[in-house]
């Protein structure tokens, strides 16, 4: 069965974007990739390149916490369960070719569409979380919306920027889910 336009648009646009960068994709080269006409490409996306790279950078994201639920789906408790995904999102982050070069080679094109796709990204993670961490005893006077909102935030600004931890060391890892982003949530 052949595949969508929308969905071979959106791959070329990826592949265009690998390519050359952002900033040097355009809408006649994501078209061409894909081997459909211009038109085709602003039928299914009517805000042109803007609104193409954005659908384009929203689509790894759902890939992202696709394989990030597999990663973790064998994890025992809620604290093992935020090691193997800061371990996981970490190791995805720096091994992701495209996004490592677009971080290096344009920043200030892609850290601003990180930016407005950040609400929807926590709001990914925010339900990732949420079911497992229902299941947990939280600290006196923490709602379970306030205790997700901490973790979730704290969560993906790790990933994104470790500070001091060495996210590919596991006894690191281990003792940042216990001293910060459960501190506080649960009960010591």
């Amino acid at each position: 069965m052949p595949q969508p336009a929308r969905e071979r648009i959106l791959d070329a646009a990826y592949t265009c974007v690998s390519r050359y960068g952002i900033a040097k994709t355009t809408v006649e080269d994501a078209a061409r990739e894909a081997r459909v006409a211009r038109a085709t490409v602003y039928r299914n996306f009517p805000g042109g390149k803007d609104q193409l790279i954005r659908e384009t950078i929203s689509r790894e994201a759902g890939r992202f916490f696709e394989q990030l639920a597999m990663a973790v789906a064998h994890a025992d408790s809620f604290a093992e369960l935020l090691e193997e995904a800061l371990l996981f999102g970490h190791r995805q982050v720096e091994e992701h070719e495209v996004l490592q070069k677009i971080l290096v080679t344009e920043p200030e094109l892609l850290l601003p569409e990180l930016t407005l796709e950040s609400t929807r990204i926590l709001q990914f993670i925010k339900t990732f979380i949420r079911p497992n961490l229902a299941h947990e005893a939280l600290a006196p006077g923490v709602t379970l919306e306030q205790a997700v909102d901490h973790v979730a935030r704290l969560l993906l600004s790790f990933v994104m920027a470790p500070g001091r931890w060495d996210l590919e060391d596991r006894a690191q890892v281990r003792e940042l889910v216990r001293t910060e982003l459960l501190s506080g949530v649960l009960p010591v």
